[in-house]
């Protein structure tokens, strides 16, 4: 296998890196219940993520014909993230064959670094929860990027924060955010087929879709190694 050296790979972070939506399904529910809302369900939540906790209160409110003024968001969403940050790693977990397919990238001199719509603390507070931060170079949360996903700055600004060159780059995601990021900034992507997205994984756009992590190494040698990757 060729080696990924001086190369940088950005992942994702809910639906890629980790099963979330149980601990995010939680404290959305509690907003929703002080409201007065009924519940949102699981399978909801799961397309409702991707573009931050003010987004995800737009939806779940939206579903019930209801729509807040900037003032009223601003409330919940500080409410929904006091309340997820109590209670952030109950539920989730990382999904099957994660962390070996990390220490296989980083083992082919692969840097890795996440690119999140998910605010940066909250990020960490995560990863360091799962024991996953040691595998990050950087961390970059929609707070730091200038444009968020789908907007090619915020994956731009990753691939940098790790020091890496965005020519020499590949983003690991499952939605269209990911895929229109990444490729938006010249560098191909790969979308995990069991991550949280209401399109089709086949539909998105991505250069590769794979089912298990056993195959991710593969995938990115081939992505990085044999398709030319235009400079930003």
């Amino acid at each position: 296998m060729a080696n990924l050296s001086g190369c940088t790979i950005a992942f994702d972070l809910d639906g890629t890196l980790v099963e979330s939506v149980g601990d995010m399904h939680t404290a959305l529910n509690k907003i929703l219940l002080a409201e007065g809302l009924p519940p949102s369900t699981l399978q909801d939540v799961r397309t409702f993520v991707g573009q931050g906790a003010r987004a995800l209160l737009i939806r779940a409110c939206g579903v019930h014909g209801i729509h807040h003024d900037d003032a009223k968001l601003d409330q919940l969403t500080e409410a929904y993230i006091a309340t997820y940050a109590t209670d952030i790693c109950t539920h989730t977990t990382t999904f099957p064959g994660l962390v070996p397919a990390l220490e296989k990238l980083k083992s082919l001199g692969a840097a890795l670094c996440v690119c999140t719509n998910k605010r940066t603390d909250l990020s960490n507070q995560l990863l360091d929860a799962l024991g996953l931060s040691r595998h990050f170079a950087a961390v970059v949360g929609s707070d730091l990027a200038r444009n968020r996903k789908p907007h090619p700055d915020h994956y731009i600004a990753a691939i940098r924060a790790a020091n890496g060159d965005p020519s020499h780059s590949l983003m690991v995601g499952d939605s269209s955010n990911d895929v229109q990021s990444a490729k938006a900034a010249g560098a191909p992507v790969a979308v995990y087929a069991y991550g949280y997205t209401d399109t089709a994984p086949d539909l998105l756009g991505a250069d590769a879709v794979f089912k298990h992590f056993d195959e991710l190494a593969d995938v990115a040698v081939r992505l990085l190694n044999y398709q030319p990757i235009p400079r930003v």
